[in-house]
C-alpha cells in the first residue's frame, strides 16, 4: 500500500507532474513538517541526496527519517 493518500477521501494518489486525486479531482503538494517545532522544512538536495534543514525555531538539520510528511492542497 502506498504512502501517498489523499488527505480528503483517503483514495491512493496518482501522478501527473504533482500529486493527484483522481477521486476528488485535486492537486496536492507534498511537505515535510519539523518533528519538534512543526515548521516546514526546506528541502536541500545535493549528489543525489535529499536532507531536510529547519528555518523555524530550531534553525538546523533534520533527519529523513524523522520527518513529518503531509499532502497539503496545490494552488
Amino acid at each position: 500500500m502506498s504512502e501517498n493518500i489523499c488527505p480528503k477521501c483517503q483514495s491512493e494518489l496518482g501522478w501527473d507532474g504533482k500529486y493527484h486525486c483522481e477521486s476528488c479531482q485535486a492537486h496536492f503538494t507534498k511537505v515535510g513538517l519539523c518533528p519538534e517545532c512543526s515548521s516546514q522544512l526546506e528541502k536541500l538536495q545535493a549528489c543525489g541526496a535529499a536532507s531536510y534543514f529547519c528555518n523555524g525555531d530550531c534553525n538546523e538539520l533534520k533527519s529523513k527519517s524523522r520527518v513529518k510528511f503531509e499532502f497539503q492542497a496545490a494552488d
